[in-house]
């Protein structure tokens, strides 16, 4: 276990009793102390949110670090001031950004902008030849780097907050880009301090309203007021993040008095929750799709008529008005709404016909062929239930579907003879394709690097649609590959639009995100 604590008992006399007014202030301090509990943490064993790329990751990062530039998550979702006071653009290449000059980290550094071309370097993000060992970034947090920010040349250091970022192509989406979750802010100094990427993301350090205190994998994450934060003293004393497996021991443990929020609520649990006037539940749809992947190079699957005719099986609204009671919705396909003029607006999502499902199998010669379907137990919400009902309507169109539950990700994304198919989710981090195709299903994307499919024309069109600035052709680009992805040769089955629901004391203020983000900056807590 790392924790403050711990290195605070490990020092010297002297340095262990100048701390004491400052435990007797902190005795004194009124602030809350939450508590949260949580499906699960971290996927990854490390804070780096690159390396935790996922779901339950998203809901702590941007507590402790920031990207440049902010989302309103729980607005309008647009683009906001971050550590960045203001940007402009220059060129279809260039950004330039003037820093704010009262941030600090956790460690008392004053934030500048080498703090940012650190952030962007080999040492941190993108790794080099020669640069290995635990204090390099691992090849997962490289690639994700190097999909997430595809053409970047440097950071121009113009002056102590003041930087331009600069692309080797043009990109209409740069200031997207800068905010998304990858490009949170850390300091070079203490990244050497600690020993490099392993050790450093073991006990992070960034210019959130809360710093780390304690991280225990598998059990616990504690996060502290940091009360020199930019923005304003935070409203929270502590935060803590328990890992809580089980839906209905959350819940209970709610009642109990034990977590002041509960994670991952079921709608059909909101109900009996909100009979407890002391609690009620919160959220709703944000911007993350549950999909299935399809493993192309199995045998049973390698076929692209087999894979449509999955996509023809599956009745979405009726998975939406059963499990979900309506409270989210079936996508035109992978895209959401606030991606505005690069929104493919004829595209939707394969209609349900159970007879079309059977002509594609007959057509493919399916000869019932097993098609193993890798599961976490309700990893997600509903996860198993939903896994269940598709089994049973791809059934009814005679596909010979086997459930195979495991244990962790590593397991699902395995690669050999038992993976064809495994439940999935796309978020996009901001209002453009890029913000996640190419990440996932790019040359440089997770299914392409774990051999599960490639497409060579849609390999060819992904450096256009992230450096194009016809905005007309790179929608045109993006409704192509709409046809790829989910008709011609299916890699994914949407499944619907993710809704988010939270649980928590009723006495609290307190607003949800478009995201898995949870906000608990002073402006949205309390009256």
């Amino acid at each position: 276990m790392l924790s403050r604590r711990t290195l605070l008992a490990a020092a010297p006399l002297g340095v262990a009793a100048a701390t004491l007014p400052r435990f007797a202030i902190a005795q004194a301090d009124q602030r809350p102390v939450i508590t949260i509990a949580v499906q699960k943490i971290t996927n990854n064993g490390t804070l780096d949110i690159i390396r935790e790329a996922s779901n339950v990751g998203t809901r702590w990062y941007n507590l402790y670090k920031e990207p440049l530039i902010d989302t309103d998550w729980t607005g309008n979702l647009t683009l906001r001031p971050g550590l960045a006071s203001a940007w402009r653009r220059i060129d279809d290449r260039t950004v330039e950004i003037e820093l704010r000059d009262d941030v600090r980290f956790h460690d008392g550094t004053k934030l500048t902008a080498e703090h940012v071309a650190f952030t962007f370097s080999a040492e941190r993000m993108f790794g080099r030849e020669g640069l290995a060992g635990p204090g390099a970034p691992p090849p997962e947090v490289a690639a994700g780097a190097r999909g997430t920010f595809p053409g970047f040349e440097k950071v121009e250091i113009l002056g102590p907050h003041r930087l331009r970022w600069v692309n080797r192509t043009g990109d209409v989406t740069l200031e997207g880009r800068l905010s998304h979750r990858a490009g949170s802010i850390v300091p070079g100094e203490a990244f050497a301090r600690a020993g490099g990427w392993s050790p450093f993301f073991q006990m992070p350090v960034g210019t959130g309203p809360y710093r780390v205190a304690e991280w225990r994998i598998d059990s616990r994450l504690v996060l502290e007021s940091f009360d020199e934060y930019w923005g304003g003293r935070p409203p929270i004393r502590q935060i803590r993040f328990l890992e809580v497996p089980e839906l209905s021991s959350r819940i209970n443990g709610m009642f109990a008095g034990e977590y002041d929020f509960a994670c991952d609520i079921t709608p059909d649990q909101i109900s009996t929750i909100e009979r407890d006037p002391r609690f009620e539940v919160v959220g709703g749809v944000i911007m993350n799709h549950r999909v299935t992947h399809f493993d192309t190079t199995h045998p049973a699957l390698e076929n692209p008529l087999v894979r449509r005719a999955m996509t023809h099986a599956v009745d979405r609204k009726a998975i939406v008005d059963s499990l979900w009671a309506g409270r989210t919705e079936v996508p035109n396909g992978l895209q959401f709404p606030f991606f505005e003029a690069m929104t493919a607006p004829d595209w939707s999502v394969p209609r349900f016909d159970v007879a079309e499902a059977r002509r594609l199998l007959r057509e493919a010669n399916y000869r019932g062929d097993p098609i193993p379907y890798r599961m976490l137990n309700n990893y997600y919400t509903n996860q198993n239930s939903t896994g269940q009902v598709m089994m049973e309507m791809w059934r009814a169109a005679g596909l010979n579907v086997e459930m195979q539950m495991v244990e962790n990700w590593g397991q699902v994304q395995a690669a050999g003879p038992g993976r064809g198919m495994f439940e999935h989710s796309v978020t996009a981090f901001f209002n453009d394709p890029v913000s996640f195709i190419p990440t996932t299903y790019g040359p440089r994307g997770s299914l392409s690097r774990n051999g599960m499919w490639k497409n060579a024309e849609f390999m060819a069109l992904v450096p256009q649609l992230e450096s194009g600035t016809d905005r007309t052709r790179r929608a045109a680009i993006f409704a192509r590959m709409l046809q790829i992805m989910e008709r011609e040769d299916p890699v994914v089955n949407v499944i619907h639009q993710t809704a988010n629901f939270t649980a928590k004391r009723r006495n609290i203020t307190w607003r949800p995100a478009k995201s898995f983000v949870m906000d608990f900056r002073r402006q949205n807590w309390g009256a």
